[in-house]
């Protein structure tokens, strides 16, 4: 029975189309071996403009490792590529990464749409090969010779490195820990693809608006699956609610990783939901976890547990799907925040909203703090009646408190938080409260089925090329497409 439940569950997961084809499999597959031999030129390359003897050109390396969803195998078909390039001990990041490198890539005529993204906590380029977009940071390891199977697990590698290869490897040693530790990786990527489904179709993802991201999901999959590890795919759903429905938080989930673990540090009071990163035993996956989005991700955890627990008596199909229902938005709440963001033109509009974006969790305490509740919905919309390009949020706000209606307050604190240290061209940023019954028809959040959610103000006919747009403040944003003529176009949501 459990295996019959198990293989309806991932006939839905097809039919919502999460699983790439082989032949874009394929397609990331050779572009991540062209990446390969591209850094492995460019040490060579940099090694000889640095006068190295020529035994150590010969002998110099860089790699390519991938993370993310496409390092964990639960990537779809619009995944982009998360790729860390480790470079050897000569090759700096400003010079030869963001200048070499940079020229190298651009030089391809594969490659477009090359983005140098410097601030960011994170440092890396962005761009498009063969029409898959690709991160890529830095990290530079002490070493001459960066192997192909480099062991990034290894601390002894790691030793004297700089904060941001750290942080840059971090990501992909997490990546690598996961799959290690998991007992069934088949059942896990399975597990993570339909957490991944549910988490966005309930509203719960994504940790620009407080929620859980990608890496949270991960370790708090292994969790379960470390705990069940004969378990089948339908039962580690189950599980998965029923364990974090009962979680006693703050305490930490830590992965069975022989990581030492110090008693007197079990309470991590830093996070309402602290998850401890796999790969060391002080760090936790960053979290901009707030009191609301903290009770609805609780809220949701209990749904999925009340819905969950009698899985194996429930209907094929059509019941199962019950547990990636959209959230009716516009039922729950009478009442929403609207925020209203536009600009000039498409480029301008994408490192806008990014900044703005980076700042939602300041916004998110100034309305709890006058609202004590507020659902910062992640789904993006556009207001087609204004001639700019533009991106809209409607963000839910406390049924108890509706004498709230003077947000003028809250705009002109967060305006002054999000203008001051912004070098572009700034945009406009308004806030105000609609009733539910104002929302337009596109925004009737409980009315669609939730599917293919992509930010966007304008979506071009499908025949034509369409190139994407995205913020240089948050990298991995994607804003929309820029338009390629002046035609009139219908809009698609994004989250």
């Amino acid at each position: 029975m459990e295996d019959e439940r198990s293989l309806s569950l991932l006939k839905l997961m097809v039919n919502e189309g999460l699983f790439p084809s082989p032949e874009e499999d394929e397609k990331r597959k050779i572009i991540v071996e062209k990446l390969k031999t591209i850094v492995v030129a460019w040490a060579k390359k940099v090694a000889w403009q640095r006068c190295l003897p020529k035994q150590q050109i010969a002998a110099t390396s860089a790699a390519i490792l991938t993370y993310g969803s496409y390092g964990l195998g639960v990537h779809d078909p619009e995944s982009d590529i998360d790729a860390l390039c480790v470079g050897p001990f000569f090759a700096t990041i400003a010079e030869d990464f963001f200048i070499v490198l940079h020229n190298i890539l651009k030089s391809r005529p594969e490659i477009s749409e090359i983005h140098c993204v410097k601030d960011s906590k994170v440092p890396l380029m962005r761009f498009t090969f063969d029409g898959i977009s690709v991160d890529l940071p830095y990290a530079q390891l002490k070493v001459l010779n960066v192997p192909e199977n480099v062991d990034i697990l290894n601390l002894s590698l790691l030793t004297n490195i700089d904060e941001t290869s750290w942080k840059s490897l971090s990501g992909v040693r997490a990546n690598q820990r996961i799959l290690l530790l998991v007992p069934n990786l088949k059942n896990f990527q399975s597990m993570l693809r339909c957490l991944k489904l549910w988490a966005k179709r309930r509203g719960v993802y994504g940790n620009l608006n407080g929620f859980l991201g990608g890496v949270h999901l991960a370790v708090l999959a292994a969790f379960v699956c470390q705990n069940q590890p004969s378990a089948s795919v339908i039962a580690l759903i189950s599980n998965f609610f029923s364990t974090y429905a009962m979680w006693p938080w703050p305490t930490p989930v830590m992965l069975q990783d022989g990581m030492p673990s110090n008693v007197e540090d079990v309470i991590e009071t830093r996070f309402y939901m602290p998850i401890r990163l796999p790969c060391s035993p002080y760090e936790y996956c960053h979290s901009n976890v707030t009191k609301s989005t903290f009770t609805k991700i609780r809220a949701e955890f209990l749904r999925g547990h009340s819905m969950t627990r009698d899985l194996l008596k429930l209907k094929l199909d059509s019941d199962v799907g019950r547990i990636f229902e959209p959230f009716p938005y516009s039922t729950n709440y009478t009442r929403f925040v609207k925020i209203y963001l536009s600009a000039p033109d498409q480029d301008e509009l994408g490192d806008w909203v990014g900044w703005v974006k980076s700042h939602f969790r300041c916004l998110l305490l100034k309305l709890e703090a006058v609202q004590g509740f507020c659902d910062p919905n992640p789904v993006e919309y556009v207001d087609m009646d204004a001639s700019e390009p533009n991106v809209v949020f409607y963000w839910g706000l406390n049924r108890s408190r509706s004498n709230f209606v003077y947000i003028e307050p809250v705009e002109e604190d967060f305006s002054r938080s999000i203008y001051c240290g912004y070098n572009g061209i700034r945009g406009k940023m308004e806030l105000s409260i609609v009733q539910a019954s104002e929302l337009p028809k596109n925004a009737r959040f409980d009315s669609g089925n939730g599917k293919k959610m992509k930010a966007c103000w304008k979506m071009l006919d499908y025949n034509q090329r369409r190139t994407p747009a995205y913020s240089q403040h948050l990298p991995s944003y994607f804003v929309g497409y820029v338009e390629s003529n002046g035609d009139t176009e219908h809009p698609s949501t994004g989250g």
